[in-house]
């Protein structure tokens, strides 16, 4: 019998059948071959568990009580894009070949007919793994190569360079504001001299300061993350100030960037991103989902660390316990091949910027 290759963690299965019998004796021998198995015993319940949860793979019956095979795969392909690379394999005891095209036609990857030959449904469901493991593995080594190639073009730039570079960060949404190891202001785009002029109590002079109440601990923030970047350490620091009368204020995160040198040699320590949630339009939840193969809760979370919530924060507004979010923040991670926060809503806000320049 087909088993899976070694990985981090066992591929998990998601198994919609109606039939008790059936569904135990299938998941039965896809945990023997090592593999991890969610159970549904209908169309409603495989959405719950889709909603939950990123299988690396689906099996599912055609005729379930409720919602049938089609409607799931039609919800699935239409309405959730995370899942749009998961291989979704229907059983069937129908030998139509019309059910078979339509079928496929829907976005069905392929067919195991009842009754079941285990030893089929092994090698298909291995294969199908196989596949999607090499599809990735490409898209991967073509983002290591990107990487690769933007951090020679960062060593190599020079100060022609740096300024088209400049140039491009006056595109994006976000203000941005890049201090070196004394706090001294490198560089600040146009949106954040924009945000700070129409402010009240954010300024930039030669460094960023604030007045009123706010002044010590955007003073503290910047103080800590300076500190955090000498040792080498990236942590994200957040606070909202006073904008304009009835807003929502102006998000700042302050985030340590652990001794970085930017394109024109200078050093680099703490960048200052500052956003004003009611000047942007919301970005789209289907965004963020389709750009990081994010769930529905994942992408709820990503938003919010967007606009700056903590944890504790974020498991108020979802009503869920802060353990359930650091549970999906450790999925964020993982799917953005990210270990530290300040990562993580680097990419989370590169991704939004992508979206705000192409106009999604």
């Amino acid at each position: 019998m087909s088993s899976p290759e070694p990985t981090t963690r066992p591929p998990l299965i998601l198994c919609a059948e109606d039939q008790e019998d059936l569904r135990a004796d299938i998941c039965d021998e896809l945990r023997e071959s090592g593999y991890a198995v969610l159970e549904a015993a209908d169309g409603d319940a495989t959405l719950q568990q889709l909603d939950a949860c990123t299988p690396d793979l689906i099996l599912c019956d055609i005729n379930m009580p409720g919602l049938n095979g089609y409607a799931v795969l039609d919800a699935v392909r239409e309405r959730r894009p995370h899942l749009a690379d998961t291989p979704f394999v229907f059983l069937t005891a129908l030998s139509d070949p019309r059910d078979v095209v339509d079928g496929k036609r829907l976005g069905a990857d392929d067919y195991l007919v009842k009754p079941i030959d285990y030893d089929l449904l092994l090698a298909t469901v291995a294969a199908r793994l196989r596949q999607v493991r090499r599809m990735r593995d490409k898209s991967n080594h073509e983002l290591q190569e990107l990487r690769e190639a933007m951090a020679t073009l960062h060593h190599e730039a020079s100060q022609q360079a740096f300024q088209a570079a400049t140039r491009a960060l006056d595109l994006v949404a976000p203000g941005m504001v890049l201090l070196d190891g004394e706090g001294r202001i490198t560089f600040a785009n146009q949106r954040a001299q924009q945000l700070t002029g129409e402010s009240d109590v954010l300024a930039l002079n030669a460094t960023l300061s604030a007045s009123g109440s706010m002044a010590r601990r955007l003073r503290e923030c910047i103080t800590a993350a300076t500190q955090a970047s000498r040792q080498g350490e990236e942590p994200v620091f957040s606070l909202r100030l006073p904008h304009r009368p009835g807003d929502h204020g102006l998000l700042v995160l302050v985030c340590a960037l652990g001794q970085a040198t930017d394109a024109a040699g200078t050093e680099a320590s703490v960048v200052a991103l500052l956003s004003a949630p009611d000047q942007r339009p919301p970005l789209p939840r289907g965004v963020l989902a389709s750009l990081f193969g994010l769930t529905p809760t994942e992408t709820r979370i990503a938003l919010a660390l967007l606009e700056g919530l903590r944890t504790e924060e974020i498991a108020e507004q979802m009503s869920v316990s802060p353990t359930t979010v650091a549970f999906h923040l450790r999925n964020l991670f993982q799917k953005t091949d990210t270990h530290r926060q300040a990562d993580l809503i680097a990419l989370l806000m590169a991704g939004s910027m992508t979206a705000y320049l192409e106009g999604r």
